[in-house]
């Protein structure tokens, strides 16, 4: 499991509209990307009865993890379940791709079958869903920009229209209603590896925008 340096920062509209003008001449856009430069993301997020999860961000407890089915652009012929990570301030995530089929048997908690996965972070959720009562709990939507930089595997995000469906997992729902996940707010969000660039650093420099431990999930539970 490859851990990865993550920063989030709160941007205004001015800040993305010259952000975005100077990613694009020193950055590729994501391969995922369309004609206008972005993709949408859903992704459904898990938690217990208890809300360990939610809590555990609330906290800032140094080691949590989170589990959500992620699919893009409304496209639900291309779906991963994946876990995302975070100790001592880094970040990981892993990925396995699913079909719509074995997703509609998680959402329906038709679990059986996820014992005998050859997917190992299938088996995990299993386990989890089993042992620490985890469960479908809420989906969030937004559009995404995305930009990549070679050296220092520098992943560059603009996230906007985030929105949550509040407490409906009806995930492959193409017209699910949504609403805006607290304030409307755009968000920056740098992954690098070891080292980021003089180059990328110098770009993202903001003055006056301080870096933030900004969730979607827990905006998504929290402020809707």
């Amino acid at each position: 499991m490859q851990f990865r340096h993550e920063h989030k920062h709160y941007i205004n509209y001015m800040d993305y509209l010259i952000l975005r003008s100077k990613l694009k001449a020193v950055m590729q856009p994501d391969v995922n990307t369309n004609e206008d430069g972005e993709y949408h993301i859903r992704s459904l997020y898990f938690d217990n009865y208890r809300d360990v999860a939610l809590q555990e961000k609330i906290s800032g407890i140094n080691g949590r993890e989170k589990f959500r089915i992620r699919c893009y652009n409304k496209d639900f012929q291309f779906i991963n379940l994946e876990k995302k990570s975070k100790i001592n301030g880094l970040c990981s995530k892993i990925k396995a791709p699913i079909t719509k089929d074995q997703a509609e048997a998680i959402l329906s908690c038709k679990t059986e079958w996820m014992a005998q996965s050859d997917e190992p972070l299938v088996v995990e959720l299993y386990s989890k869903m089993k042992s620490g009562q985890l469960r479908p709990k809420t989906i969030v939507d937004y559009t995404r920009e995305a930009f990549v930089y070679g050296p220092g595997n520098v992943r560059v995000t603009i996230d906007r229209d985030i929105r949550t469906g509040l407490f409906s997992t009806d995930l492959f729902n193409s017209n699910l209603p949504t609403v805006t996940a607290g304030y409307q707010q755009i968000l920056l969000e740098v992954k690098y590896d070891s080292f980021i660039p003089e180059v990328i650093s110098n770009i993202i420099q903001l003055d006056g925008r301080r870096q933030t431990a900004f969730s979607k999930y827990a905006a998504s539970r929290i402020y809707s």
